[in-house]
């Protein structure tokens, strides 16, 4: 069983999960994820390393506050949680968003990150499509009935009745 909890970092409680022993490792999820989403990696980035798997604002068992969401600022909560661990400095991993935010945190904590690995991201927003550009850009409340079907409203569905839902203040 990892040890699961809540760390206070600038104005969130950012839910973590860590498995595994050695060197840490920092594992961010995908967009519209949660730590469940990199569950198929986890046993074996654990067997040789301790994992912190992060739900980032917004996301999982992470509530949403009051500021936009941006790389940069769920970045610094990295920084955060790091310092709230102790760890001095680690590996970062992310897919998609979460590799955006691993790409921040290295530009803006390099004292912070040992080995950097990025997995399906861009680096400038004019890197995705135009047709994933405007997909994001209709993301809303009244895109969760469309997802339903969908293994990501699967998960979420499956933290809310764990009593993790982001949206519910934890």
């Amino acid at each position: 069983m990892p040890k699961t909890g809540y760390a206070p970092v600038n104005g969130l409680q950012l839910y973590y999960e860590i498995h595994g022993a050695g060197e840490p490792l920092i594992l961010l999820h995908g967009g519209l994820g949660s730590t469940e989403m990199l569950g198929g990696i986890l046993p074996s980035l654990s067997s040789a390393r301790r994992v912190i798997a992060v739900d980032l604002q917004a996301h999982g068992r992470t509530a949403d506050i009051d500021r936009p969401l941006s790389c940069e600022a769920m970045a610094d909560d990295i920084a955060a949680l790091m310092k709230y661990l102790g760890i001095a400095k680690a590996g970062v991993m992310g897919y998609s968003l979460g590799a955006g935010v691993a790409l921040r945190t290295a530009i803006q904590h390099p004292d912070l990150v040992g080995k950097l690995v990025v997995v399906s991201t861009v680096f400038r927003r004019d890197g995705w499509y135009p047709e994933v550009l405007a997909a994001m850009a209709q993301m809303g409340p009244a895109s969760a009935e469309m997802m339903k079907p969908s293994p990501i409203y699967q998960t979420y569905a499956h933290c809310a009745a764990a009593g993790g839902l982001a949206g519910a203040g934890h």
